[in-house]
């Protein structure tokens, strides 16, 4: 039996060497919020995925919620990710970078001097977030953007989606997901705006889909996708009556847009609440460009089936490239799987940064 997962795909100009993707992970490993020589090689040891996509680098200083998460508009960060893509198209690998404004996950310890947390409305997220300086603290509230300063924060994802290519990405892909500045504004509890961009279905998508053209009229179409997380509740997002209809409505304007991708993330394997397969369903139906499918997909068996039903262009995985830089291989050769140590994800363990990030064997 051949398996399609181990067959090329296009996806825009690009031809990926198989159907695998690795998903986007924060990994906390970018001190000074640059990109850093342990992250080039980190990237380079799973550039055997057909695309991988960065961790979530933030396009904004006031983007930089978490600890030592990258950012990507300055000189010095597109140096650091000009290191990172020459690894992996030097292992004959593809990769975009994920661009993640965290909005109102943050706390200001977390943010350089002069940033500030904004969101579209001064709504705190009910969560503890990490801080290096004071450990576990609640979020603070951000400041609601005005109107006046959406266009701004519009433009930093396009500039932001340049130095992208300048540092040699194939694409970017907008964080529209996981409760993320993007996904604030669709959602009604994060979302109180008065103005355009808040009400209606309409309203609460305009930002997120002004910013999608913005950032494919700066790189193009074929090199910009989007990931959402419809029925998703992380960042402290309960669901809420339009949930379809707001992505029905979504999926439709970025095929008009004509982007490469919508990576849609489930994340039930991780105890959330599922996404409906007719969401899915809905979602495919309008948007007919590649379709990216993540969650719970770790065998062959899965990826195939998500494959064969047309569901998925795409499969997406994420924490078992963790602990199996050369994932593909294993699955196409039967080899078990490692299972990551949890306790590293986002922090050192007591021998440094490179426990369990980059330590992680090969099977041969």
């Amino acid at each position: 039996m051949s398996h399609s997962a181990f067959e090329p795909h296009a996806l825009g100009q690009l031809t990926l060497s198989n159907h695998i993707v690795m998903a986007p992970m924060t990994r906390s490993r970018a001190v000074g919020n640059t990109p850093t020589e342990l992250m080039t090689e980190y990237y380079r040891q799973r550039a055997t995925a057909g695309l991988i996509i960065t961790e979530g680098t933030s396009p904004s200083p006031n983007g930089l919620g978490y600890s030592r998460i990258p950012g990507l508009f300055d000189k010095k960060q597109v140096a650091g990710w000009k290191r990172v893509t020459d690894a992996v198209h030097e292992e004959g690998g593809h990769i975009f970078v994920q661009l993640m404004h965290t909005g109102r996950v943050f706390h200001p310890a977390n943010l350089p001097d002069g940033a500030e947390g904004v969101a579209p409305s001064a709504v705190a997220a009910e969560a503890m977030i990490w801080t290096d300086e004071h450990q576990m603290q609640p979020q603070s509230t951000p400041r609601a953007l005005l109107t006046g300063e959406l266009t701004r924060v519009r433009d930093e994802f396009a500039r932001s989606a340049k130095l992208a290519i300048s540092a040699g990405f194939d694409g970017v892909e907008l964080h529209g997901a996981n409760g993320y500045l993007l996904e604030q504004f669709l959602h009604p509890q994060s979302n109180q705006r008065t103005d355009d961009y808040g009400g209606s279905v309409t309203n609460r998508a305009r930002f997120v889909l002004e910013v999608t053209r913005a950032v494919a009229d700066a790189i193009g179409v074929d090199r910009t996708g989007i990931r959402l997380s419809p029925w998703g509740v992380n960042g402290d997002m309960p669901h809420y009556a339009e949930i379809d209809e707001t992505y029905a409505y979504l999926a439709e304007e970025l095929q008009r847009i004509g982007i490469a991708y919508v990576h849609l993330v489930n994340h039930a394997s991780m105890g959330a609440p599922a996404l409906p397969a007719r969401t899915v369903e809905i979602i495919r139906e309008k948007f007919t460009n590649t379709l990216i499918l993540s969650g719970g997909l770790h065998t062959v068996e899965a990826i195939d089936a998500a494959l064969t039903t047309g569901h998925a262009d795409l499969v997406a995985i994420g924490r078992p490239f963790l602990a199996n830089p050369d994932l593909v291989a294993r699955l196409k050769n039967g080899t078990p799987l490692a299972t990551p140590d949890t306790s590293t994800f986002f922090s050192p363990g007591p021998n440094g940064f490179a426990q369990g990030y980059t330590d992680y064997p090969t099977a041969a």
